[in-house]
């Protein structure tokens, strides 16, 4: 069954919206009733009747997933509605007591009272809504807890019956980062919204077909094919002109598309402008110029005869313009024709890796990284770490707010905006600047969510442009070798900024549209010397005066992908002295020890996978582990060995451990067992340094006001590797003054426990014991409210939230 909403008729949807606005939405028994007149309405079949397997029917109500407690036990839990490979929806819960998904009230507060007005219509007396929050953390819980064999669902829904739903969506298949769908300002659907049917469309594709609605499928991409002529107009240009200023110039045709087709520029102004001029080539400089210093300035521009807006930044400032030959001017007019508005930046990645030869992209390391191996790395490295501040921000804030201290709770939320607006990503070899780009773009979701607490804690959002606190290009920091790169990467963060800015607003942002910013710097990420970037003569031969590690730009997270040149590859493509200068501190007997061996286990695998295509590295090593651990080995693991060469490999692969250990002056025959006796050591030694104060910080201006205990921040000393935690001090902390802090405190307490704990147990873990068990148990029924803990026992204790076994 399938309509996408288009079969209800609009006395059907009314009859929908009349009648459960008037019913008690406050009983969750009328869910699965309101579910599936629901899917009647959006025209998508109901869920199916249970059975005892729970794989027969996996689109169903009161799906049951499996927990592990910290004991070793486990429970069932029943997701409200599931369905595979789509959605896990979650009721906003009861508020009676003794149902089996209890929300706890508010320390000493009265039961849940349902808020005053009709249900089912916006309003402008939106409220923090605990119950949705709890609701929305329970169903990611649920998503964790699923069969690993039924992959994480694109989207989770929140529903409030007869009143509104929720969407979160996360396309990667990781389940880390599940963020409001569409957008800030459509992820909410009341009752009144189903009048629109392009939103009942929108929900049966989150029933029917999910990943229909993935962005990056959506996005109206150039396609590689455009890239590829783009590419030939760039070359072509570059015999005779600098590439950076050509790289530059075309980033300016490419953005003025970009700005005709959101609206910043007047529909088809420049399409027509490249009609006129294909027709008659030797306009094209005179009128682009024109329409360039116009954009630039602010200025009435007569190519369009339009004013146009004040871009300002360095994108047009001094612009130069190009002639071309009818030729490729049509190429600019087919690209031009494409929608630019959804366009996936990742085109101008692909732009510039056709634009370079053979040699030039080999020495670079140049080759792009595909969006989804991007997004699963800045999820991990920066945005999970978000996530868990802003967590104990809400739970602080909700603990402020139990206690009629809104104002407070709000001033939180406002905080962590502006410490998220202060904070910086650092990509070292950030070419094109896509990694910056998903960064800004998820961190941009974030904020979203943030500012959204914030409005219904009672904050007044500032309108026109963006706000004098936004997450922006200016945090997205990058070092660059390549001159086109760089002025890729900058204008890659505006326009993925702008497009943001156009799906939450919908309107122009103030101008200036663009900002002169100097973020993405043309720099050695690796090494520096005088006169960079141009080796000095010396004494008959190349040199690089002065050589020394450069300075980077300081940054709270620091992603990327660095190009890869391999071991004997790096002196080859990057030349003798460079290589000279980065393995100082290494003799020439040391290296040549290390690198003959690596050579020859370099050139050996790649005969072996060039003679026997069938087999692949991970055969290879696989086979290895068995024969280093003894097993006899199969037939076809034996038929690997012989065509693989295994045991030659091995042999290499005891060359290199040799020479590697005689380099840091270890015995060649060093156990495990007596690695990690010196690691431990080595361990302890950190741990003594470290209680005298002297903390081996890696991001000190991130971690110090994190982690430093009694304002013991300790002396930055450089870090030579990651190092293990200290072991935790035997004395007792100070349970912290500030409400976020208290909020961490707690959580760590949990997060360490081996079951739950009760208010008193928590607070005896702390100097100031059983004076502080009171905001100690007030903190838990707030973070218990809005689902960031559980309790099996009424309120008497909490432990953090069950976690999966499935």
């Amino acid at each position: 069954m399938s309509g996408g909403g288009s079969g209800a008729d609009a006395g059907q949807v009314e009859s929908f919206i009349a009648r459960w606005r008037m019913s008690e939405g406050a009983e969750r028994a009328a869910y699965a009733l309101f579910l599936r007149e629901l899917c009647e309405l959006i025209g998508v079949e109901p869920p199916q009747p249970p059975t005892s397997d729970s794989d027969a029917v996996t689109y169903r109500f009161e799906y049951p997933v499996r927990f592990r407690d910290a004991a070793g036990g486990s429970s069932t839990g029943r997701i409200d509605l599931y369905r595979k490979g789509a959605f896990v929806l979650e009721a906003k819960q009861s508020r009676w007591k003794g149902q089996a998904k209890e929300v706890l009230p508010a320390q000493g507060a009265l039961p849940f009272a349902e808020p005053a007005g009709p249900r089912g219509r916006r309003g402008a007396d939106r409220a923090w809504d605990v119950l949705m929050l709890n609701a929305r953390r329970q169903a990611e819980d649920y998503a964790k807890a699923l069969p690993a064999s039924h992959g994480w669902p694109p989207f989770l829904i929140i529903c409030d019956v007869g009143h509104c739903f929720e969407f979160y969506a996360d396309f990667t298949g990781q389940g880390k980062n599940y963020v409001q769908f569409p957008d800030r300002l459509s992820y909410r659907v009341y009752l009144d919204d189903l009048r629109d049917e392009a939103v009942r469309k929108r929900l049966a594709a989150i029933w029917d077909a999910p990943l229909s609605l993935d962005p990056a499928r959506h996005a109206a991409r150039v396609t590689r094919a455009i890239a590829e002529r783009l590419a030939a107009v760039s070359k072509a240009l570059e015999r005779q002109h600098d590439p950076e200023e050509v790289a530059l110039f075309l980033m300016r045709c490419l953005f003025t598309m970009f700005a005709e087709d959101v609206g910043l520029i007047r529909k088809d102004a420049f399409k027509t402008l490249l009609r006129d001029c294909r027709d008659d080539p030797a306009s094209f400089l005179p009128l682009v110029s024109e329409l360039w210093q116009a954009m630039d300035k602010g200025e009435y521009s007569t190519s369009v005869r339009e004013r146009m807006k004040r871009f300002n930044g360095k994108l047009y400032e001094d612009a130069k313009v190009y002639p071309l030959g009818r030729e490729e001017i049509g190429e600019l007019l087919a690209a031009a024709e494409h929608d630019w508005k959804e366009v996936e930046p990742a085109i101008f990645g692909t732009l510039l890796e056709q634009a370079l030869d053979v040699q030039e992209r080999a020495r670079l390391g140049a080759h792009y990284t595909p969006r989804a191996y991007v997004e699963r790395l800045v999820v991990e490295t920066v945005i999970g770490p978000l996530r868990a501040d802003w967590r104990a921000v809400l739970g602080a804030a909700q603990q402020l707010r139990d206690t009629g201290e809104a104002k407070r709770a709000l001033a939180l939320v406002e905080g962590f905006h502006a410490g998220l607006c202060r904070t910086r990503v650092l990509d070292p070899a950030c070419g094109t600047g896509n990694f910056l780009h998903v960064a800004q773009e998820l961190m941009k979701k974030l904020e979203g969510e943030v500012l959204e607490a914030a409005g219904e804690l009672g904050s007044a959002e500032r309108l026109g442009g963006f706000a004098d606190h936004a997450v922006g290009p200016h945090q997205f920091l990058g070092m660059e070798t390549n001159r086109r790169a760089v002025a890729i990467a900058d204008l890659v963060l505006w326009i993925g900024h702008l497009q943001w800015h156009f799906r939450t607003r919908g309107y122009a942002p103030r101008e200036p549209i663009l900002e002169k910013l100097d973020h993405i710097h043309k720099r050695d990420a690796v090494l520096a010397w005088d006169g960079w970037p141009i080796p000095q003569w010396q004494d008959g031969g190349e040199a690089l005066p002065n050589p020394r590690r450069p300075d980077w730009p300081e940054a709270e997270f620091i992603v990327g992908n660095p190009p890869f040149i391999g071991g004997k590859d790096l002196r080859a493509r990057l030349g003798d002295v460079y290589a000279q200068a980065l393995w100082a501190d290494a003799t020439e007997a040391q290296k040549e020890a290390i690198r003959r061996p690596a050579e020859a286990l370099d050139a050996l695998r790649k005969q072996v996978l060039d003679d026997h295509p069938e087999l692949t590295l991970t055969k290879l090593y696989n086979v290895r582990e068995a024969i280093l651990a003894g097993r006899v080995l199969t037939p076809a693991e034996a038929s690997i060995r012989d065509r693989g060469l295994v045991l030659i490999l091995n042999e290499h692969h005891a060359a290199i451990d040799a020479a590697v250990a005689s380099a840091y002056g270890w015995p060649a025959d060093l156990g495990e067992q007596d690695i990690l006796a010196r690691l431990v050591a080595l361990n302890r030694k950190r741990a003594a340094e470290e209680a005298r104060g002297e903390i081996h910080w890696l991001r000190p201006d991130y971690q110090r006001p994190r982690f430093a205990r009694d304002g013991r921040g300790g002396e930055q000393i450089e870090a030579g590797g990651l190092v293990a935690l200290a072991p935790a001090l035997a004395a007792k902390e100070t349970f912290p003054a500030e409400p976020v802090e208290r909020v961490a405190a707690v959580l760590f307490v949990l997060a360490t426990a081996s079951g739950a704990l009760d208010a008193g147990e928590i607070a005896s873990r702390f100097k100031q014991g059983r004076r502080v068990e009171r905001a100690v148990r007030d903190i838990l029924v707030s973070l218990a409210r809005v689902g960031e803990i559980a309790t099996g026992d009424g309120g008497r204790s909490f432990a953090r939230r069950l976690t999966a076994t499935g």
